[in-house]
């Protein structure tokens, strides 16, 4: 199954409430905040590679409070 790591930063004050929107997205199937240079660690799995860069581009990028993103596919 198609699989991608999503590290991201957040708005100061709204990774609670960022993590809490990423749970909710049926495709994210863990998350995680971390200390360091990004905020948020998100497990990205859908059916096909379309479908996890559909849910990157359109659903995890697009929430409040995201600043930028890092995506890393993982390799099958």
């Amino acid at each position: 199954m198609p699989k991608a790591f999503v590290l991201m930063n957040a708005e100061l004050g709204s990774e609670d409430s960022l993590v809490n929107d990423l749970k909710k997205l049926d495709s994210v199937k863990e998350v995680y905040q971390v200390y360091g240079v990004y905020d948020i660690v998100a497990q990205v799995e859908a059916d096909t590679m379309e479908k996890v860069k559909e849910t990157i581009t359109w659903k995890l990028r697009k929430l409040n409070g995201v600043k930028s993103t890092l995506t890393m596919i993982v390799m099958e």
